[in-house]
């Protein structure tokens, strides 16, 4: 097995490259195979789970099961405000060994640049979005990488597209790892609540950014994005910048650039639907070639110096932008004074659209 430092194989060029698909050995220590195997429930997860729990509630309520279904569409519409007033975490869940051999398939680490004060609340930016938000799901949806330790007395929550909280039986999975819906509603209840601690983690360039994500990408959706500026104003939470270095290393994605006819029906279907579809490939299970698994690349995922913000309940225009160039600024200086420690050019900076 051939590989360079980050565990994957090294690639021939030219068409030997093209034609030639390479396989894994066989002698793979267990512990890799464990951790494959952890990544691929991950991308299965994604990529199919919804759809295989909306056709088990389907068929419970077409077989001689149909109470179990009613029953269970009643407890749906009883705690159908849940996703959107702190979920229902497990720390148990949270916990599982599974996401140890995740984090170590890549591996992803988180870094502390300075503590955090948990009588405050704060609203975590994360950048850049990648295809599938791998940092952020390893860093904030588990205890793998020791957020718990790192940040005592604080409580992340991730934000994630209120479609999925209305999936039966998946609802209830996802919000145990400590995701909730990125409604503007949910945002608030989190940030608003007395004694500090909370920490709502929001992916701010969003499915569209998805669309940019492949390796050496450093274009941010920012420049319009200032909803959860208002959003820290109106409730006076602290916001910290956050860079996962690695995070657009994982997959390559079909050529789609601004204007070509993959990136308008993309486009079209992320209006319609709210979620992207990026086209990506990386690796598979048993070769290295071809395949829906991520790269084995490093993510280190990097929490920022927090920008203090006083609580208004009525901001202007003024005060929104005003914000939103401090944030802008403090996410492109805990770039720089890290991007040489992760391998990047001192010549690479990061662009804003």
């Amino acid at each position: 097995d051939v590989s360079d430092k980050s565990g994957e194989p090294s690639h021939s060029s030219g068409s030997e490259a093209e034609m030639k698909v390479e396989f894994a050995p066989l002698n793979i220590p267990l512990r890799r195979r464990l951790q494959t195997a952890a990544v691929v429930q991950w991308i299965f997860s994604f990529l199919a789970l919804a759809q295989c729990c909306l056709a088990a509630f389907v068929l419970i309520c077409l077989s001689d099961w149909w109470m179990v279904g009613v029953l269970y569409a009643g407890w749906l519409y009883l705690d159908k405000d849940t996703p959107t007033c702190g979920g229902r975490r497990s720390n148990w869940v949270r916990s599982w060994s599974m996401w140890r051999y995740f984090r170590d398939y890549f591996p992803i680490s988180l870094v502390k640049t300075v503590d955090l004060d948990a009588s405050c609340n704060y609203l975590f930016g994360f950048h850049p979005h990648g295809v599938l938000v791998a940092g952020a799901f390893g860093n904030f949806c588990t205890e793998a990488s020791g957020f718990s330790k790192l940040f005592p007395g604080l409580t992340p929550y991730l934000l994630m597209l209120p479609f999925w909280f209305r999936v039966p039986f998946f609802r209830d999975y996802i919000m145990f790892g400590g995701l909730v819906s990125s409604e503007k509603a949910s945002a608030s209840y989190l940030l608003s609540r007395p004694g500090g601690g909370n920490v709502a983690v929001v992916a701010v360039g969003g499915a569209p950014e998805s669309l940019e994500a492949r390796p050496g990408a450093l274009t941010l959706q920012l420049l319009q994005r200032k909803g959860f500026i208002k959003l820290a104003l109106k409730h006076g939470a602290w916001l910290v910048p956050v860079f996962s270095f690695g995070e657009n290393e994982l997959f390559d994605q079909m050529e789609n650039p601004t204007g070509s006819a993959l990136r308008r029906v993309q486009d079209h279907l992320q209006r319609i639907m709210g979620v992207a579809l990026p086209l990506f490939h990386a690796r598979g299970v048993f070769q290295y070639s071809f395949g829906l698994l991520p790269y084995r690349k490093p993510i280190h995922t990097i929490v920022g110096r927090p920008i203090p913000v006083d609580q208004n309940s009525s901001p202007t225009k003024e005060d929104v932008d005003s914000l939103h160039l401090r944030y802008i600024e403090g996410l492109m200086q805990l770039f720089e004074e890290n991007k040489g420690k992760f391998g990047i050019n001192e010549d690479k900076h990061l662009s804003f659209i």
